[in-house]
């Protein structure tokens, strides 16, 4: 008797969801083992995640508040990751949003209202985060360079382009040597619903932003060959696409929805420029998840943002009361888009048992 792998040419919707479920309760369970192995007992750790995330009004407000940004990187990403264009560099692309709206908060921030300067932030980070993601597309079309390992670089170098700004240049004559800019002014800082830190502003453009980009993908001309290439590439070729023009297309605006990221962690949450790992707490590369999970649908990046959102803020609260480590909450994003990516595997293939003749 041995095992042989059958390829599925048209999977069933079912079949589909079967997996889907399949892989997250794998996940779990092996998650469960890493509770276990730090003596924590792993129902009780789950249950603590979801309450603390959606079993308050605290709870519930913080993780809309993370969910913002994962909407936001996940929908673009699933316009990327549609084309075969693997964005790893959602996190850079964020940074530059950051530092492009600082720039423009701290420079007029002081001299126009609010009407003027918040509009002036988000066409500056979106830009700077489009202007970012264009560098892998163009190395990736003209050069053949591999896209993962370009898009992860360009993650360090804005890393330290930031470190380097707010430790120099930008750093503020009023923040007794911390490594901080100037708060931005009243006026470049995001209103925000009453009791909570949702800069609701940002909010309603990672929601029209999710549906326009579903009904591009699935309504329009750009989105038809967007899909071909996905699906077939060679064929994509024959037909005549532009791949120099669909890479930039899309690069612009996956880089340039996560640079809007960036603009609602320094306008609405943090409200002056700081480390890169206090302006994203691992926002890009979550959102990878978001988009596998939401399979590259960007409506469904809504609803697998806010899950994640809930286990960022679930993850941080059993940090404390449980006493795990603070890298438990990356090992469990990291489990399950293991087990997402290994579930796809079997969505269009399956085992059979060959017995002998």
């Amino acid at each position: 008797m041995r095992l042989r792998l059958e390829s599925l040419p048209a999977p069933s919707s079912g079949r589909k969801l079967a997996v889907l479920a399949l892989s997250l309760l794998a996940g779990f369970a092996a998650m469960s083992i890493v509770f276990a192995a730090n003596r924590v007992n792993p129902l009780f750790a789950l249950k603590e995640i979801l309450l603390r995330s959606f079993g308050s009004l605290y709870g519930l407000k913080e993780t809309v508040t993370k969910a913002i940004p994962l909407i936001l990187i996940g929908s673009g990403l699933t316009l990327a990751f549609r084309a075969r264009f693997w964005n790893i560099g959602a996190e850079s692309q964020l940074l530059l949003g950051a530092m492009a709206a600082t720039w423009v908060g701290l420079t007029w921030g002081g001299r126009l209202s609010a009407a003027a300067i918040l509009p002036a932030m988000f066409a500056a980070g979106f830009l700077a985060g489009a202007a970012w993601g264009l560098i892998p597309a163009l190395l990736k079309v003209r050069f053949a360079v591999n896209e993962v390992i370009s898009t992860l670089m360009l993650n360090y170098v804005a890393a330290e382009l930031l470190t380097l700004l707010i430790t120099g240049p930008w750093r503020g004559a009023s923040q007794r040597g911390f490594p901080y800019t100037e708060p931005l002014a009243a006026a470049a800082k995001l209103p925000l619903l009453p009791g909570t830190r949702i800069h609701y502003l940002t909010l309603g453009i990672a929601l029209a932003a999710a549906a326009l980009l579903y009904l591009a993908i699935y309504t329009t001309k750009f989105g038809y060959e967007l899909r071909v290439i996905g699906e077939n590439p060679e064929a994509a070729r024959y037909a005549g696409i532009d791949f120099l023009r669909t890479s930039v297309v899309l690069m612009v605006v996956s880089g340039g929805l996560a640079g809007l990221a960036g603009v609602g962690e320094v306008a609405g949450i943090h409200h002056r420029l700081t480390y890169p790992g206090v302006i994203s707490a691992g926002y890009g590369f979550t959102a990878i998840i978001v988009a596998w999970l939401a399979k590259l649908n960007p409506l469904g990046a809504v609803v697998s943002g806010l899950l994640f959102a809930g286990i960022l803020v679930g993850g941080d609260a059993i940090q404390i009361s449980l006493g795990l480590p603070a890298a438990t909450v990356q090992v469990f994003n990291g489990v399950l888009l293991f087990f997402l990516i290994m579930g796809d595997f079997f969505i269009t293939r399956r085992v059979k048992i060959v017995r002998p003749a």
